[in-house]
């Protein structure tokens, strides 16, 4: 399995952030929600109209872990979803796929459009992963709250959090980076 990172750089989120707007609508409301909410992609596809449309929480019950959730959905995203969602049917999944009628978007499909939306910045080690580590990662270096993300991504330890988020990986190449002789 590929190893992923988050998209350290603001930048760089705003820069994947316009070419999958410039792509496709569809596109950039399924990176937004993945940034804004650090769930899991298979979460984020079986999500519905009625489940965001004038809503200010995310309630679901998780797939991997069949625990219940309730995540607030910061303002900037539901800016972004009252556009998105205005004239769509209650029963309508919000990552449709193509292919037949209201059908959600696969998994290995949402990992394609990221990847070629990465590609076309140089960007490498991006995945689907790396929509909630880039939450994680940034949530941390505002906040410092590892106790919050440990609960939110049902980690048991603080070490392994701080890993999956790459802040483990920051710390090695800086010491690197810094060491002389």
């Amino acid at each position: 399995m590929k190893v992923v990172q988050p998209i350290r750089e603001k930048t760089k989120i705003d820069e994947i952030k316009k070419i999958l707007k410039e792509k496709n609508e569809r596109n950039y409301i399924m990176f937004v929600i993945g940034i804004y909410t650090g769930l899991r992609i298979s979460d984020i596809l079986q999500l519905k109209v009625k489940d965001l449309k004038n809503q200010d929480y995310i309630i679901l019950k998780e797939k991997k872990t069949k625990k219940s959730s309730r995540i607030f959905i910061n303002p900037i995203l539901k800016r972004d979803l009252k556009k998105y969602l205005e004239n769509r049917i209650e029963d309508e999944y919000i990552i449709k796929s193509r292919k037949g009628i209201n059908k959600p978007l696969q998994r290995d499909m949402a990992y394609k459009l990221l990847a070629k939306a990465a590609e076309e910045l140089g960007m490498d080690e991006i995945g689907c992963h790396t929509m909630r580590k880039t939450f994680g990662y940034h949530y941390y270096s505002k906040k410092k709250d590892i106790g919050f993300l440990m609960q939110l991504f049902n980690h048991s330890k603080e070490s392994i959090t701080l890993r999956y988020i790459g802040v483990n990986q920051d710390m090695r190449d800086k010491a690197m980076k810094d060491f002389r002789y």
